[in-house]
Parts: C-alpha cells; sequence; structure tokens
C-alpha cells in the first residue's frame, strides 16, 4: 500500500488526494450494475485566472458517470430502485409508479436468487408486477412475481429455509395479508389476518413474528346470506338470436328483473317456433356470478326445456349446480333442465369465473317454442361503482340496492371507456381552478346485509390505458361506517401505469341503526391544478377471524397445523394484553428479546415496548405518541414517529425522533428532533469529508425543519436529514462537507456480494454550496467553495413579473458576479435574489462582498435596498461598482431605482449616486464599462435617467457625474450587452431600431448611431443570452425563448445568417453562453473551431438524458457537465446563471494549451539567463583567439628566477615614442 500511494503521489499531490478521498477506496462489496465513468471535459481555464459559477442550488457536482442525473423528483408519488455510483451519487435501476416499501436479498441453499422488493406499486423497471417483484444483481433484470393483488409492507427473507415471509394488505391462493414464496407461491397453514401486516422479523425461537393491525388468524368470507348482491342486468347491450317477431314478445330486455308472475305481452321474451336462439348480455363492467335465476314462460304453452349458460369472455360452457322437482342436488352444463312453471328457478355457478358477456342458449323448448320471463344475476362481492348504471337495482323485492352520487352532477364528470383494459367504464375529472370550486366528489353507497368486520378497498384504474400518467394526482378517501363514530381519511395516489386497489379502512361496518347506511366519498387532494382524477369502485369485502389476537402473532414454521390457543406463545399474550385495536408498525429483535412499536397502550406500555417471557414497558413508559419505524443498529434502536417524549415526559429533545440504549436502558435526543412525524429511517453510509466514510442515519417523513439546539439553528427542509450517530449532530451542522443529500428513502437492504440497494428519491451531490462556486483546475475540473453559505429569499409576484419581462428565469439565488483585482483589493462581488450571513453576524442580502485583500477573508454587504430587489447586471470603473436589475431601496438619504454605486474600498455606497432610472418597470439588465474610458453603459428597460430622457440604453460619465444620452433611435428591452472594440457596443433583447424590430443591434460611440446587427430576421423569439465566438467578434451564439411556443432556441450567427442547432429537450432555459478553450481537440465540426466548446448554463434539458445545470456543445453533440439540486421550492434540480472569470479578456484569447503566467515568467526568466550566460562565453572566446592572433603570450609564471626581468626605462619611452609617430602618420 505504501508503494502505492507514493506512485499516486508521484503524480502529482492534488491527483493523489482527489483518488484517495475517492468513495472507491471505501468500497465494500463488488457490483455487476454498470458503471461507466464519461470523459474528461478537457477544458482549458488556465488563462482565465480565478472562474466561478452563480446560479439558483443547494449543491453542485461535476457529471462523471454515466447515468448520473439531476431531474427533479417526481411529486406524483412514484419512485425508483437506487443503487450508488463511485463518487456517492445515486444510480436508478428502475422506476415505479408508486413504492417500494421494503425489500431483502433472497438466499436458497447458499445462493443468491435475487432481491425481492414489495410495495403497492404496479410497475417495476418497465415490467407490470403487481406489489412484488424479484431484481437480479446478477443480470440487472426484474422479474414480476404473479398472483398477488394488493400491498406489500413486509418482507422477511429466512436464509435457513429459503423462504421468503410477505405481509401487508393483499389477496394471495387461499390466504390473506400473509403468504411465503420458495419457488412459487405457498399458502401458509393459518390462511392469513383479518387486518394488515405491517412487520415480519424471526424470533431467537425460530419461529416468524408477524405485526400489524388485525384481531386473530382470518381470511376473507361470505356474507351469512350468500348469493343476495344483484348484478346490473339492464346497463348492458342487450342481443338475441332466434327471437319471435309477436308484438309485445321480441324485446330481449324487457325479462330483466321480471317474474314468472308477470308473463306476458311487454313483460315475456320468446323465440320462433321450433327454433334454437340466444340470450345475451355484454356489459362494460365486470361481475363473479354465484348464481343465476330462471323464470321460464307459459305463454300459450310454450317454455324452455333446456339450456346451457356460456360465458362468451372465455367462450366455455359453465357447470351448474341445481335442485330438482325431488328437492336434490343435481349438475349439468351443456343441458340443464328448465321446469315448466311460474316459479323462479336457480342455478349455482361451480366455481364461479368473472365475466362481462354472458349467453343463455336455449337447445330445446315445451310446446311450439322456448321463452324466458324472467332473469336474475346475484353474486356475493360487494361493490358500488361510481358509473351509476352498475350500481346493484332494486329488483324483485331481493335488494334494496347500492349507487353513487356525483358533484356536480354535469358538466364536471365524464364516462371513461375501459377498451378492455381494465375490470370496467369508469369516470374521469380533470381539475382545474374552476373544477376545485365546484367541489368535484364521488359518493359510494353499498348494499351491505349484514353487520361486521369489512376489508374497505379502492381500486383505480392504470393511467396507460387513458394516456394520463402525466396528469394524475392524489384524491382524499373519506368514510363513515358507523352511525356515532368519526369518519376515516385517506390519501391515495392515482399515479399507477396498471390497475391496483387501496385498502382503505379495515375494521367494524354498521347496517343495523335504521336509516344509516356506509358510505365512502371521492374528492381529489385540495392544491392541485390540471390534475386528471378517476372513480371507479369500491369493494366492501366481510372478514372471518379466529379472534384472540390483537397486532402481534409468533408462527412456528415446522407445525403442519396452527394452534390457536393463543396463550401459549408469550408474544401473542404480549398483543393481547394491550388495549383493543392495538397497532404494530415495526417490531425488531435484538438477543433473546423481541421490541415491538406502533401505536397501543395497556399495563403501564405505550407505544413500544419489549417482550421476553412477557410485555415490558421501556424506560419512562415508553413514547408519548405513535412509533412508525425502527432501525437496529447493535444495541440501539433508533425510532421515528409522531412522538414528541417519553410517556412520563422526562427527556427532552425526543421529537419524533429517539434513540433507544438497550445496554443502558437510556434514551437519547437526536438533537432537538424534526418538527413533524417521521415515517422512515434508513441507513446510509456517508463520505461526510473528502476520505472519511461514516455510517449515517436518513430520517424521512412529513416534518419542515431540523429543530435547533445547542449553537445550531434550525434548518428548513422538505422532510429529509441526516443524523451522524459519531458526531452526535445533524449532517448539515458538521464543518467541511463535501456531500449535500436531499430527497426522501424509503427502505434500504444490503446485498450479499454486491452493493446495497435504496428505494426511494434522493440527491446526493459533491459539495453542499448554494448559489456560487469555484471551478478550480484544467481538462476535469474541481469544485471548490468561495467560503460562504447563500440562502434563497423569497421574492414578490412583482418582481418575478419584472424577470419574465427581460426573459430571465424565475429563480432566486446568484445572479452574476465578478473578480476585482486592482488598486491592491481582492473582492469577489455576487449580486442576485439571496441572504446570507456577514462576518459580524448579521445578515445581507442581494448584493455581498467577499473580500480577501486582508490576511483574513470578511463578509459584508449593503443597506438600504429593499428585500424584494434582484441584481442582475454589474461592472467596474475604478473602484467603482455599478451593480443593477430589479433595484428599489434608499440610499444617502435618496430613492433608488434600477442601479446603485457602490465603491469597493470601503464597502459601502458611493456618496454621489446617479440620478434613479424612471419609466414603466424599471429593469437594467446589462452594464458594460466603456474600455480605456470612465464611462458606464446602462441598459434595460427604462424611459429617463434621472431628468434626462434616455430610453433603453443610457451612459453615466462618472468623471462628470452625469447621465448622457447615446443618441436616438433606439427602444425595446436590453438583456445583454458586449464591447467589440473601444467604440463599438453589440445590444441585444428585444430591440427596435429606426422603427424596426430586431433582436441585436450595434452602436458607435462616435458616430452616436444604433445599426440592426444582422438582415437575417429568423430569429423566434428575444434574445437572453449571447457569446462571442471568436476573438474578431464576426461570429456570435444566442439563445432565448421562442415567442410562438416559450421554447429554447440555439443559434450561431455568421455571415450574415443565423443557424439553428437542434440539441435541446422541451422545458429547456438557457441563462448563459460562454465559448471556452481546450486542453485536447475534439471531431471537427462547422459550427465550432476543433479546441472550442460552448457552454450552456442554466436548466437544459438534453434528448436521451435530462436535465443538466450545465452542458457542452462541442459543434455535433451536447453532454452533461454540472449537476444541481434545490431542495426549497419544488425541490429537485436547480440551475447555473452562469460563468465569471477574474481575467475576462482571455475568453477571446486563442486557444490550445496554456502555460500559467506564473511558469511563463520563471521560463523567460530561465531563458534570458541562459542567453547571457552565452554571450559571456562567446566573449571570452572571441577576445582569447583575438590575442592570440596579435601575438600574445600568457606571462611566465617561473618563481624560480626570484624576480622579474627588469625593462630599462629609455626603451620603455621609445617604445611611446614609436606609437605617437606612428598614429601622427595615420592622420
Amino acid at each position: 500500500m505504501r508503494n502505492i500511494v507514493a506512485q499516486l503521489f508521484a503524480l502529482g499531490p492534488e491527483l493523489a488526494l482527489f483518488i484517495l478521498s475517492s468513495p472507491i477506496f471505501f468500497a465494500r462489496t463488488v457490483s455487476a450494475v454498470t458503471q461507466q465513468q464519461v470523459p474528461s471535459p478537457n477544458l482549458d481555464l488556465s488563462q482565465l485566472g480565478r472562474v466561478a459559477l452563480a446560479g439558483d442550488f443547494d449543491s453542485i457536482s461535476l457529471y462523471e458517470y454515466v447515468g448520473q442525473g439531476q431531474d427533479s423528483f417526481s411529486t406524483n408519488g412514484s419512485q425508483s430502485l437506487l443503487t450508488r455510483y463511485p463518487n456517492g451519487a445515486f444510480q436508478t435501476l428502475g422506476t415505479t409508479d408508486a413504492y417500494i416499501e421494503t425489500m431483502c436479498p433472497f438466499v436458497q441453499n447458499g445462493k443468491l436468487q435475487g432481491v425481492v422488493m414489495g410495495g403497492n406499486f404496479t410497475r417495476l423497471g418497465g415490467v407490470e408486477a403487481q406489489g412484488i417483484a424479484l431484481y437480479d444483481p446478477n443480470t440487472t433484470s426484474i422479474t414480476a412475481l404473479p398472483g398477488l393483488s394488493g400491498r406489500v409492507s413486509a418482507l422477511y427473507c429466512d436464509d435457513t429455509s429459503g423462504t421468503v415471509y410477505v405481509g401487508g394488505s393483499f389477496s394471495a391462493g387461499n390466504s390473506t395479508n400473509a403468504m411465503a414464496w420458495v419457488t412459487g407461491w405457498s399458502n401458509l397453514p393459518f390462511e392469513g389476518f383479518n387486518g394488515p401486516v405491517s412487520s415480519i422479523v424471526k424470533n431467537a425461537a425460530g419461529n416468524i413474528v408477524f405485526g400489524g393491525s388485525f384481531e386473530g388468524l382470518g381470511n376473507a368470507t361470505t356474507p351469512k346470506d350468500p348469493d343476495v348482491q344483484v348484478i346490473n342486468l339492464s346497463s348492458g347491450n342487450i342481443t338475441s338470436s332466434g327471437t319471435s317477431t309477436r308484438n309485445g314478445f321480441s324485446d330481449p330486455e324487457q325479462i330483466i328483473c321480471k317474474t314468472g308472475a308477470q308473463d306476458g305481452a311487454g313483460n315475456t321474451w320468446l323465440l320462433q317456433d321450433d327454433t334454437q336462439g340466444y340470450w345475451q348480455g355484454a356489459y362494460s363492467f365486470g361481475f363473479n356470478p354465484t348464481k343465476i335465476r330462471l323464470y321460464n314462460t307459459q305463454q300459450d304453452g310454450r317454455g324452455t326445456k333446456t339450456f346451457y349458460f356460456e360465458d362468451m369472455n372465455s367462450g366455455g360452457i359453465l357447470n351448474l349446480d341445481y335442485s330438482d322437482a325431488d328437492g336434490k342436488s343435481r349438475s349439468c352444463s351443456a343441458r340443464c333442465p328448465l321446469a315448466q312453471n311460474s316459479t323462479s328457478q336457480d342455478f349455482h355457478f361451480v366455481p364461479p369465473v368473472g365475466m362481462n358477456t354472458f349467453r343463455i342458449q336455449i337447445v330445446d323448448w315445451y310446446g311450439p317454442g322456448g321463452g324466458l320471463a324472467g332473469i336474475e344475476l346475484f353474486q356475493d362481492d360487494i361493490y358500488s361503482f361510481a358509473v351509476n348504471d352498475f350500481n346493484e337495482p332494486k329488483c324483485d323485492g331481493v335488494s334494496s340496492g347500492s349507487s353513487s352520487t356525483i358533484t356536480p352532477a354535469n358538466g364536471t364528470w365524464t364516462r371513461t371507456a375501459n377498451n378492455g383494459d381494465t375490470s370496467s367504464d369508469y369516470l374521469t375529472a380533470v381539475i382545474n381552478d374552476t373544477t376545485t370550486d365546484t367541489g368535484a366528489s364521488v359518493t359510494f353507497s353499498p348494499n351491505l346485509a349484514q353487520s361486521g368486520n369489512y376489508s374497505i378497498m379502492v381500486y383505480t384504474p392504470g393511467c396507460l390505458q387513458d394516456s394520463s400518467c402525466a396528469s394524475r394526482g392524489r384524491v382524499n378517501l373519506t368514510g363513515t361506517m358507523t352511525s356515532n363514530a368519526p369518519p376515516i381519511s385517506t390519501v391515495v395516489y392515482q399515479t399507477n401505469d396498471y390497475d391496483k386497489f387501496d385498502q382503505i379502512y379495515y375494521g367494524y361496518v354498521n347496517t343495523d341503526s335504521g336509516s344509516f347506511r356506509p358510505s365512502v366519498t371521492l374528492t381529489p387532494v385540495a392544491g392541485q391544478t390540471n390534475v386528471t382524477v378517476v372513480a371507479q369502485r369500491v369493494r366492501f369485502e366481510l372478514v372471518k377471524s379466529t379472534g384472540g389476537l390483537n397486532g402481534l402473532y409468533e408462527f412456528n414454521p415446522n407445525l403442519a397445523t396452527v394452534n390457536t390457543d393463543f396463550t401459549t406463545s408469550a408474544i401473542d399474550v404480549a398483543g393481547h394484553s394491550l388495549q383493543s385495536n392495538a397497532v404494530v408498525n415495526a417490531v425488531a429483535m435484538y438477543q433473546d428479546r423481541l421490541y415491538v412499536a406502533g401505536n397501543f397502550s395497556g399495563q403501564g406500555i405505550s407505544n413500544v415496548m419489549s417482550v421476553g417471557s412477557n410485555a415490558t414497558s421501556l424506560p419512562g413508559g415508553g413514547l408519548n405518541s405513535e412509533v412508525q419505524s425502527i432501525y437496529q443498529n447493535g444495541s440501539t434502536l433508533w425510532m421515528g414517529g409522531n412522538f414528541t417524549n417519553t410517556e412520563d415526559g422526562k427527556v427532552q429533545g425526543l421529537n419524533s425522533v429517539a434513540a433507544f440504549n438497550v445496554d443502558t436502558q437510556s434514551w437519547a435526543p437526536l438533537g432537538a428532533g424534526v418538527n413533524g412525524p417521521v415515517f422512515d429511517l434508513v441507513p446510509l453510509d456517508v463520505n461526510i469529508t473528502d476520505g472519511t466514510l461514516e455510517s449515517c442515519i436518513t430520517v424521512n417523513g412529513a416534518f419542515t425543519s431540523v429543530n435547533g439546539f445547542g449553537d445550531y439553528d434550525t434548518l428548513n427542509t422538505s422532510g429529509f436529514a441526516v443524523w451522524v450517530p459519531s458526531r452526535n449532530n445533524w449532517l448539515h451542522n458538521l464543518p467541511n462537507v463535501t456531500i449535500a443529500l436531499s430527497g426522501k428513502l424509503v427502505t434500504a437492504t444490503e446485498v450479499p456480494g454486491f452493493s446495497p440497494l435504496f428505494a426511494g428519491q434522493i440527491s446526493a451531490q459533491k459539495l453542499g454550496l448554494s448559489d456560487a462556486v469555484q471551478l478550480v483546475g484544467s481538462g476535469q475540473p474541481g469544485l471548490q467553495t468561495l467560503g460562504l453559505k447563500i440562502q434563497p429569499a423569497t421574492a414578490s409576484t412583482s418582481t418575478k413579473r419584472k424577470r419574465a419581462e427581460t426573459g430571465t428565469a424565475d429563480a432566486s439565488g446568484v445572479y452574476t458576479g465578478l473578480y476585482y483585482g486592482e488598486s491592491n483589493l481582492n473582492i469577489t462581488v455576487l449580486g442576485g435574489s439571496f441572504i446570507a450571513e456577514a462576518t459580524n453576524g448579521s445578515t445581507v442580502s442581494n448584493l455581498i462582498f467577499i473580500n480577501n485583500t486582508a490576511s483574513t477573508q470578511a463578509i459584508t454587504g449593503v443597506t438600504g435596498l429593499e428585500p424584494e430587489s434582484i441584481i442582475v447586471a454589474m461592472d467596474t470603473v475604478n473602484t467603482l461598482l455599478f451593480a443593477g436589475g430589479s433595484v428599489q431601496g434608499t440610499v444617502n438619504n435618496a430613492q433608488v431605482n434600477g442601479l446603485v454605486v457602490v465603491d469597493l474600498v470601503t464597502g459601502e455606497y458611493a456618496s454621489t449616486q446617479p440620478p434613479a432610472l424612471a419609466g414603466g418597470a424599471v429593469l437594467v439588465g446589462a452594464i458594460a464599462t466603456q474600455p480605456q474610458t470612465s464611462t458606464v453603459y446602462v441598459g434595460g428597460n427604462f424611459q429617463t435617467a434621472g431628468s434626462l430622457p434616455c430610453e433603453t440604453l443610457c451612459y453615466y460619465d462618472t468623471s462628470a457625474k452625469q447621465w448622457n444620452t447615446p443618441g436616438s433611435g433606439l427602444s425595446g428591452t436590453i438583456n445583454t450587452m458586449t464591447w467589440t472594440s473601444a467604440t463599438d457596443l453589440m445590444i441585444a433583447g428585444n430591440l427596435t431600431v429606426s422603427g424596426n424590430h430586431t433582436t441585436m443591434a450595434t452602436y458607435n460611440t462616435k458616430t452616436q448611431a444604433f445599426a440592426q446587427y444582422t438582415s437575417d430576421t429568423t430569429l423566434p423569439g428575444t434574445i437572453s443570452s449571447l457569446s462571442p465566438a471568436d476573438s474578431s467578434y464576426t461570429t456570435w451564439w444566442a439563445a432565448g425563448l421562442s415567442t410562438a411556443d416559450n421554447t429554447a432556441y440555439l443559434a450561431r450567427h455568421a455571415n450574415n445568417a443565423w443557424t439553428f442547432v437542434d440539441v435541446l429537450g422541451p422545458g429547456t432555459f438557457i441563462r448563459g453562453l460562454q465559448i471556452l478553450s481546450t486542453t485536447a481537440n475534439h471531431g471537427s465540426s462547422d459550427l465550432l473551431p476543433a479546441d472550442r466548446v460552448l457552454l450552456l448554463s442554466g436548466n437544459i434539458n438534453i434528448p436521451s438524458f435530462g436535465n443538466a445545470s450545465a452542458a457542452l456543445f462541442n459543434g455535433t453533440a451536447l453532454t452533461p457537465f454540472l449537476l444541481t439540486s434545490k431542495t426549497s421550492g419544488s425541490g429537485g434540480g436547480g440551475s447555473i446563471a452562469g460563468l465569471f472569470v477574474s481575467n475576462p479578456s482571455a475568453l477571446m484569447s486563442g486557444g490550445g494549451s496554456h502555460l500559467a503566467l506564473g511558469l511563463v515568467v520563471l521560463i523567460g526568466l530561465g531563458i534570458s539567463l541562459f542567453l547571457i550566460f552565452l554571450l559571456v562565453v562567446i566573449g571570452i572566446l572571441i577576445e582569447r583567439r583575438r590575442r592570440k592572433r596579435e601575438g600574445y603570450v600568457p606571462m611566465s609564471m617561473d618563481r624560480g628566477k626570484g624576480n622579474l626581468e627588469r625593462v630599462p626605462p629609455q626603451e620603455l619611452f621609445e617604445g611611446l615614442h614609436e606609437k605617437e609617430g606612428s598614429g601622427m602618420q595615420k592622420l
């Protein structure tokens, strides 16, 4: 390992630390799931100085793995099966149309068969699956386990026996609410429970413990008086064959609900003489008949002698049981006899078969021909249909009938045909503001013959059959079950792809209270608009029970028969010792004790207890309200629910979440808890800081904030938080956290040999940073904090309108930023709609300064602006910052509008402010300082600057401190401006130049003239974003929204023509465009050079991928670059407004690889020193050569002579005279 680390650090310390801190170094398992890393974007940021991104997000990540995404969380109840990428993000393995509530690894004979998943879904990963499915981690395939109908809430995979125990609210085989799966469905010997199962665990004795809301073992049963629910035959399409033409006897419909006593014209149907024929009914709803009652005709000595009953759905002739004239039981099929008398004759279906079309074929007759005087069809199933024509009629005095009532009676609800895709036609309503005001509802009123315990189920047709999946929503189901009890109420999602049912009530229903009649009412959940609501049918199913249980049952799988003496089980006795109607939501085992949690009380026990040899209360008497879930980790039980304290009120801070230590028998709070109910506690390993992987607990529920405690403030959230046990704190309170999580988790499971699986909707981004981050490095850049935390500000309606007028996205966050590094200052400025905490602890909003001039960073802001102000544009002149947008307030005792000026040296408003802009809804969309001047150009939507008429564009002279008008001929709204030279300004937006509408115009400061930039007027809408494509400013990229359909466009202008690029999906909004250089060439393209890419920022919908907050276009393809999330507001993905740099002039410099400025200086110095050294060496060599050529010889260094030879003076002077003489001769 040491050698590996040394090799990594040889690559560079930054790269080594990145690799070592990657979560992949902490992976505990392997995964067969394909996780392909995407290629590097190869961005060259080396010449840009500091680079930052501004936007509206809570967290942000680089796009690193194929499939990684940021799509908004679904609000229609759907979820996903998830695993994790090496970078900690979540990978979707399959989506569902509802919840995955429970999972467990299914092992048989030591081999993993797959992961069993249960919930209330009807589709998982594109496979139709009713409530349960099997996921194979080796192949990533999903297999339905057909045969179960309903909701699965609990699973226990027993490795010892190779059995999966399944619990919930469902029917399967001959069992209700509990089943087993081995190689197929297997009925449990006790045939299930008379109420739903919520939790299953194996205890120390090897027995299976079921927890739920039941009172005994049992199953669905028939009423004490069977065959009394009359099927409505009059609502179908009635046809016949061989019918008589006699007047009053030819209509087959006239025998429905008639008796033999009414035999005669207008009440009887006859066949032609000596002719076989049939009576047929086809219906738009399904039924499961148990009995048919026929009345034979005696008209003119006629009558039916033999017949058979044919199920037209299957084409089979059904077996019927009847009693003959002697009262003996008989069976028939192809030739069933009908006595020739006026009394009815009943035939029972053995077995009952579901159908919606049937035929009575008459094969023999009495007298001249056959016929019938009456027909009735009965069933045991008790339904009330939304389509009232399907409800039980008041027929033959045997039924009081069922009914449904719709509100309003006309105009809102329409009948939708089943087309063979669901069991019956149903009602549909499209709910908008208008229909919500009318109180749309459907009330179902069944015909119940007896009081008793009923399971009430509401059926919802799938959305695929009527193409309403995109608009389905939620409905309220309320019901009155007894005359003196409060109504029940629950919410049901209708987003199922295929048909489903939801149990909305289990319990006693009273029918013996005079005029009282049970009913269920369906209404849309308030607050939904443009949502499709459907209403089909409600079923009341009578349930039998052994009794003797109360939410708990211990099952011994080694016994072939069930012992109903429940007193032999301490667990069963513990449940029975509680008050009746106990609800057990969760069970867990630790050592030899069972821990039970839910909504119950009795014998000093409240909502949680332990069971050994008997039931024992936990310290403090338990918890003071319902417990929804338990997560066990060693000796600690983490609990979530609706409680606020122990029952005796002595442990503060247990708000909806609590930890109980079994060893110390003590309670502990999680901070101060949360402010609403908690439904699920799901474990999750989190890389909290780079290189530190810790076991955490996600807390999921319906709360809106995490309560503050100690020095930590309250945090607003959307029902999600993460507790870090090792730090005894919430994740969001910890310093230097490098991951942000949002969404919801419902369940998770370990999978032997593979990575864990999760279910829910969750996003994990690399950095938990809000609205502004730095982009560092080239090639594959990284993300880095700017050193502050930004929170969203609530904008008013008027502000949103102003943003819409400029084509700006309706978002909070940071809109714009700039780096200022002149005059010995080092300041980062951010502007937008947000709040942040200053260094001194005060709150600053919408315009802040991150000052790194001194050794310690300081965050400051300004006051005086209205909270609804938004800064959308900025530029500087010397040390003056001009900031504009939708800005109002009071500065230096004067009103400002659209623009303020701040002195960056002092961090305060400049002493002199430009006179306020005015005229309509003032908004400054762009600010650009003219190069090499002290003049600032301001563009947007306004009419005057102070008292100066100055529409759309005006410039401010900072030396003269006054506004000036640039000329005439321009009107409209400016969204963006760019100087293309010292005297030429490019303007874009929604413009009119000299009476001609355009989107781009130029302005020349010398001629003070405006001109249309291009004669090509094919852009479909206003330009909201503009970027030059080259340093000569002859090619441009533009983006905006189409005026016709509000869709985004992207176009390139060159050679006086626009070229449109079709790479954007629906819902795209581009907030920024920027050309960037690359470190490596990409494929050739006519749209972009090989060393350039176009950065698109905003909310970019990439076809076949989904949404990204920033994407890179290389001239042929659009690829994701940055992904963001935003938990505030509606949740889901955020957006990026754009990029700003400290060296903006380099954005238009040449491409290719560039060395950093410091390195260039060092290299230049090295080359200079080398050249100097080389010149010195050459000079020495030349001088030596010259001396040698002139006869110079080195002086002798022989010291043996004791002294140098002396030169006589006369010889020396003679030499001098010779030199002088020779010099004079040359002159």
